[in-house]
C-alpha cells in the first residue's frame, strides 16, 4: 500500500502528540479489529481496548489520558472519534458527481430554474415552477416537484422523490430512496369507512442536514413540517405530518415519529424508537433504542424501555422483570410449605 502521510504529518493535522514512531506510512484507515499495517485506527470507548492490544494497525488515535497496551503508535488527542472522523476525509477518495449540465434523458420544465453548476442525471425529472440553486446534483432517476425549493451544493442521490412545494436549505443530502412531502397518514372515519384528510401543507428542511436512504418525511396536513439545520436521519427514519424536529438532533435506522410531535434541539434516538403523536421532547433528550415514548420528556432526561421511562429506572424495572421466573418458584414454595402448615 503506497503511503501518502506519516503518522507525525497526520498528528500534526490534529494537533496530537505522538507516542511512537513518527515516521510510519500510513495509506489508509481501518477499525480496530480488521487494520492491517499501513492502516490507521482509533479506541474511543475503553471498552474496546482488548481490541487495541491485539491490533495490527500501524498507528491508532487515542485520547490524551488513555492508558493501556497497544502495539501501534499512538496519537493523543482530546477526542479520538473526532480526530478519526477528519483523517478518514484526508484517505476518502473524491465523491461522485454527474457531470455539470443536463443528461439528454432528463425532463427538465421550461420554468424550472436550474442554478450555475447544477448537475442533472440520467432519467431524472424536474417539474413546473422547481428551483435548483447552484451546485446541485441529481443523480439518476430523481424527482423534484411542482414548486419544489433547493438550496444550494444539494445531493440528491438515485430514486430521491422530493414532492410538491416543499423548501429544502443549502448544503443537504439525500440517499437512495428517501420521500420527502409524501402524504401524511391522514383519515376520517365515516360510516365505516375511511376519508382521506387532503394534506394541505409543506415540507421544510434546513441547512446541512443529512437524510438516509428510504427515509419518508411526510407534509404537513396544513402548515408545516419542519426538519431542523443540521439534523442527520439514519435509513428507514419516519418522520409524520407536522412534526418539527429541533436543529442537530440525531435518529438511528427505523425510528418513528408520530403526528404533531415537537423534538427539540441536540436530542438522539436509538434505533427503532418510536415516539407517539401530539407531544413534546425537550431539547439534549436521548431516547434508547426500541424504547416506546408515550408521552413528553423534559429537556435533559434519558429514556429507555417501553413505556420510556427515565433510564435507571427502567434499567431497575427490567432486572425485576428478569427475576419472575425465580420469584415464581420462590412463591410456589411457600404456598406449598404454607398448605403444610394448614394441613397440621
Amino acid at each position: 500500500m503506497k503511503a501518502s502521510l506519516t503518522v507525525a504529518e497526520i498528528a500534526a493535522r490534529l494537533d496530537g502528540v505522538v507516542q511512537g514512531d513518527g515516521g510510519i506510512a500510513i495509506g489508509g484507515v481501518a477499525g480496530l479489529r480488521e487494520a492491517d499495517a499501513g492502516d490507521i485506527a482509533f479506541l474511543a470507548d475503553p471498552r474496546y481496548a482488548a481490541a487495541a492490544a491485539a491490533t495490527r494497525a500501524s498507528a491508532v488515535i487515542v485520547n490524551r489520558d488513555w492508558q493501556g497496551p497497544c502495539p501501534a503508535a499512538l496519537i493523543r488527542v482530546e477526542r479520538a472519534d473526532a480526530a478519526f472522523a477528519k483523517v478518514a476525509a484526508l484517505f476518502a477518495p473524491p465523491p461522485v458527481t454527474p457531470p455539470v449540465g443536463r443528461h439528454p434523458t432528463a425532463v427538465v420544465a421550461e420554468d424550472a430554474v436550474l442554478g450555475e453548476g447544477a448537475c442533472i442525471g440520467p432519467f431524472c425529472v424536474v417539474e413546473p415552477g422547481a428551483r435548483l440553486g447552484a451546485r446541485c446534483a441529481l443523480f439518476a432517476h430523481c424527482y423534484v416537484g411542482h414548486g419544489v425549493h433547493v438550496g444550494e451544493d444539494c445531493r440528491f442521490y438515485p430514486h430521491v422523490s422530493i414532492r410538491e412545494y416543499t423548501r429544502i436549505g443549502d448544503r443537504v443530502v439525500i440517499h437512495n430512496g428517501a420521500v420527502i412531502g409524501s402524504d401524511g397518514f391522514g383519515y376520517v372515519e365515516r360510516d365505516g369507512r375511511h376519508e382521506k384528510i387532503p394534506q394541505t401543507g409543506v415540507v421544510v428542511v434546513g441547512n446541512d442536514v443529512e437524510i438516509g436512504a428510504n427515509v419518508t418525511i411526510d407534509r404537513a396536513r396544513f402548515g408545516r413540517t419542519r426538519i431542523g439545520d443540521g439534523v442527520k436521519l439514519d435509513n428507514l427514519v419516519h418522520v409524520a405530518h407536522n412534526v418539527s424536529v429541533g436543529p442537530h438532533t440525531v435518529m438511528a435506522a427505523q425510528t418513528g415519529i408520530a403526528g404533531s410531535t415537537t423534538v427539540g434541539a441536540h436530542c438522539k434516538f436509538g434505533g427503532q424508537a418510536g415516539v407517539a403523536g401530539h407531544i413534546a421532547l425537550g431539547d439534549r433528550v436521548i431516547v434508547g433504542g426500541q424504547a416506546g415514548v408515550t408521552k413528553s420528556i423534559p429537556a435533559g432526561t434519558f429514556v429507555s424501555g417501553y413505556p420510556a421511562a427515565p433510564h435507571e429506572k427502567a434499567m431497575k424495572a427490567h432486572a425485576h422483570l428478569m427475576r419472575l421466573p425465580v420469584l415464581k418458584a420462590k412463591v410456589a414454595d411457600l404456598e406449598k410449605r404454607l398448605r403444610a402448615l394448614e394441613d397440621r
